[in-house]
């Protein structure tokens, strides 16, 4: 049981990139999948999250008409598509999952919480340059 990110690299401001988290040994169907950016010298923050069940997506301000997260569940890949990418963007992002589906009433920092959170990926590092 995995995930599996990759898509990561160098690209200039305004520029894009697709991310990818492949999953193995278990069904995209039954999980929410978020994606999480570090940046060095900074905590862990919450990007966006997928539930492909529910039919619902949830995006932090900060990205919110930028990126676009995804999921193809027959190729068990989660996808963050981000686009306009700016000099605050550069981290390393990483997918991982969430059990329980998310209510849509709850706060960023509860759709977030990493205890909610059972399996990560190793991470796939995004920079941002000119």
């Amino acid at each position: 049981v995995q995930l599996v990110e990759s898509g990561g690299g160098l690209v200039q401001p305004g520029g894009s990139l697709r991310l990818s988290c492949a999953a193995s040994g278990f069904t995209l169907d039954y999980y929410t999948i978020g994606w999480f950016r570090q940046a060095p010298g900074k905590e862990r923050e919450g990007v966006s999250c997928i539930s492909d069940s529910a039919g619902a997506t949830y995006y932090v301000d900060s990205v919110k008409g930028r990126f676009t997260i995804s999921i193809d569940a027959g190729k068990m890949t989660a996808y963050l598509q981000m686009n306009s990418l700016k000099p605050e963007d550069p981290a390393l992002y990483y997918c991982a999952r969430r059990p329980r589906d998310p209510s849509p009433h709850l706060r960023d920092a509860e759709i977030y919480d990493e205890s909610e959170y059972d399996l990560w990926g190793q991470g796939t590092q995004v920079t941002v340059s000119s």
